[in-house]
């Protein structure tokens, strides 16, 4: 089996569930009380401060899957409060401080972030706005830091392309959404009335989108040769295990 035919759907699946795992613990959580934004504006000015001082549609379209009325009103509470582009910085920050504490001395760190870099820096970030926005901001220098970043710039790569692939089947986020994660459906901003009746037909959209998605991203992900495929997977799986312990 080529590398990438089995890489990209294990190292994105897990780099999903790692990429997010600092948005609301420590430090994250601290900093967004000291910047007096608290932990979920803090998520959305820093996660979204990428893409710059913009107004809050912007922001919506580069999310995606989250009601548009809460995007709205988060953004522009957060902004009035902060800079976006500091909060995307502090964001950043805190999610390397999240690194250091986590990964410290895990073994194949090293191969993992020169692998991960390497997926990186042969991405395409056209047409991606969060990833573009998030993959132009510096990295630190240290590995557990840097590592932690590279994995969280990763997951907006996969999480963008998706957005695109979602849509490239004409099925509207928010019943992807609903379909992948119900029980997520009030937490992204949704009430009652807004729940879709879900088709057989919008669950075959969203499975061809799915499989785009890994079509879309393995151009990057293909860079890595056999070897660098194996670090990569064992080095994810050593962090997932280091970070949930």
């Amino acid at each position: 089996m080529p590398p990438v035919d089995r890489l990209v759907p294990r190292a994105t699946a897990t780099i999903g569930r790692l990429g997010s795992a600092f948005y609301f613990a420590e430090p994250a959580s601290s900093r967004a009380d000291e910047l007096g934004l608290g932990p979920f504006r803090f998520y959305i000015l820093g996660r979204g401060g990428v893409l710059g001082d913009v107004d809050a549609s912007v922001v919506v379209s580069a999310f995606g899957y989250f009601a548009p009325r809460l995007i709205r009103s988060q953004w522009d509470k957060a902004r009035a409060i902060m800079d976006p582009r500091a909060a995307a910085r502090a964001h950043l920050e805190c999610c390397a401080e999240f690194g250091r504490a986590k990964l410290s001395g895990l073994d194949g760190l090293d191969a993992l972030c020169d692998g991960l870099g390497a997926v990186n820096d042969a991405a395409d970030p056209a047409g991606l706005a969060l990833y573009a926005g998030i993959s132009a901001e510096p990295l630190v220098d240290d590995p557990p830091g840097r590592t932690m970043q590279l994995v969280t710039v990763l997951r907006e790569y996969r999480g963008s392309a998706h957005l695109v692939a979602v849509l490239a089947q004409l099925l509207e986020p928010r019943i992807a959404h609903y379909i992948r994660r119900p029980e997520m459906f009030s937490t992204f901003g949704y009430e009652d009335d807004d729940v879709p009746e879900v088709t057989d037909e919008h669950r075959r959209q969203l499975e061809a989108a799915d499989e785009l998605t890994n079509r879309m991203v393995a151009r990057a992900y293909s860079v890595l040769d056999d070897k660098q495929a194996d670090a990569v997977l064992a080095g994810l799986d050593a962090m997932e295990k280091a970070i949930s312990d």
